[in-house]
């Protein structure tokens, strides 16, 4: 069966992917309450903190093609079924990780969560983007962007209230009692875990449930070329150049998108903002995403085309690295923020773009851009890198460290414009390439 273009026939089923997306965020969003958490209790330096992050998008690479597969079997809605299942199973491992109070047992419980989200996306993404015409496909993926973000919000606030309540006074207390005192107290602060994980395991094994008996139709991508022809030349994935540029521009995208969020508070302490002020700073990222995704909504495909959103997106990009560059201060603050902009309506767009004509190949091809997501473990780091080679080559001139790292902070936002300027070229000439002659 096609894509259904009936809009009411299928907006039962955008609803329930709009709930899915939903999860996604929250249980995505929540690892910034996690890190600070996980850094307290099992007393991690800083780079240990972040891996953290680094379980969740190693399951991605490591899950996407086992995750095509699973979803070839047993179709788009079994397939979320499952990996709500998994994400369950990963939450349940949250208890004994904190009984036990080993950082490796958190890192594994996250990872398995992340096994569950990777199989969850392989099937929701492709079927939002082919429940309908493919050119209102960023239409619908703005809808669960907006879902997804305003989800990830709440799951940031409400883990952030329940494990970081008191942390403060935890970290102060640890620096004068005594060993077993120190135990005992990093014991309890380890059980604030119970309620809440097992109350999402709860959650999920529900939705998986319940999504195995929802109202979601079969749909299957059409083959362009096929309808063309009477049948598909293509025998290989390797057949679409569009596919791996679209794969290159959603990877350098992530990146951006994690470089936006994650970085903008450390980049406001650097600039002297107090962290009373600075932790309000990834809000303003959110909101320009948010109010952005509306827009899509009530734009695209009606006033202008996905392409044409992906091109303007990538264009402010540029325009918002060099402005994040080139000004100082609060004003530099608002340019990353600026970037949730032409960071919101990137993955929307890129996704139809990529998935147009794949037909049979649309799983597979899923799986590919889901992989993608790995551009946040890599990129972001990139640029710390950049930052503290730059704020070395800083001091070794004269400058104190204060004013080296708020200026080596400041300047390798450059990376962000090849990353921008890659998806660009995806906008403006690779989603067109589909053949390599």
């Amino acid at each position: 069966m096609k894509h259904n273009t009936n809009s009411n026939k299928t907006l039962v089923p955008i609803i329930i992917i709009g709930g899915m997306f939903a999860i996604f965020g929250f249980v995505t969003w929540i690892n910034s309450a996690l890190i600070p958490f996980m850094k307290t209790i099992n007393e991690l330096t800083e780079a240990q903190s972040y891996w953290v992050a680094s379980a969740s998008y190693i399951s991605f690479v490591v899950m996407a093609l086992p995750a095509s597969f699973i979803i070839n079997k047993i179709g788009y809605r079994k397939g979320m079924s499952l990996g709500l299942f998994v994400m369950a199973l990963g939450a349940l491992v949250f208890i004994p990780a904190a009984e036990a109070r080993t950082y490796w047992v958190f890192l594994l419980a996250i990872f398995i969560q992340g096994v569950g989200m990777t199989i969850c996306q392989t099937a929701a993404n492709p079927y939002i983007t082919i429940l309908g015409p493919i050119e209102s496909g960023a239409k619908r993926m703005a809808m669960m962007g907006i879902a997804n973000k305003v989800a990830g919000a709440l799951g940031s606030i409400i883990f952030g209230a329940l494990l970081l309540s008191g942390i403060d006074e935890v970290q102060e207390k640890l620096k004068t009692i005594s060993l077993e005192e120190k135990s005992v107290l990093l014991d309890a602060t380890a059980n604030s875990v119970y309620t809440p994980y097992i109350v999402m395991a709860a959650v999920l094994f529900i939705f998986s449930l319940l999504i195995r008996k929802a109202p979601l139709p079969h749909v299957e991508a059409e083959d362009v070329e096929a309808e063309a022809a009477g049948k598909s030349t293509k025998t290989s994935i390797f057949q679409f150049p569009h596919l791996w540029l679209g794969v290159l521009a959603l990877f350098v995208y992530v990146g951006a998108e994690v470089i936006a969020g994650d970085t903008i508070i450390a980049y406001g302490l650097s600039l002297g903002f107090s962290g009373e002020e600075a932790k309000f700073f990834t809000t303003y990222t959110l909101m320009a995403m948010v109010g952005t995704y509306a827009a899509g909504v009530l734009l695209i495909p009606k006033y202008i085309t996905q392409k044409t959103a992906l091109k303007g997106s990538a264009i402010l990009g540029i325009i918002f690295s060099f402005c994040i560059i080139y000004t100082t201060g609060f004003t530099s603050i608002l340019f990353v923020a600026a970037l949730g902009i032409a960071n919101a309506l990137v993955w929307p767009a890129i996704w139809p773009l990529t998935l147009d004509g794949l037909g049979k190949f649309t799983k597979t091809a899923s799986a590919l851009l889901i992989m993608a997501i790995s551009g946040g473990a890599i990129i972001p780091p990139l640029y710390g890198r950049i930052v503290d080679a730059s704020k070395h080559e800083l001091v070794v001139t004269g400058l104190n460290e204060t004013e080296a790292i708020a200026t080596a902070s400041t300047s390798s936002y450059w990376i962000l414009i090849p990353c921008y300027a890659i998806i660009l070229f995806f906008a403006v000439w690779g989603h067109r390439i589909k053949n390599w002659k």
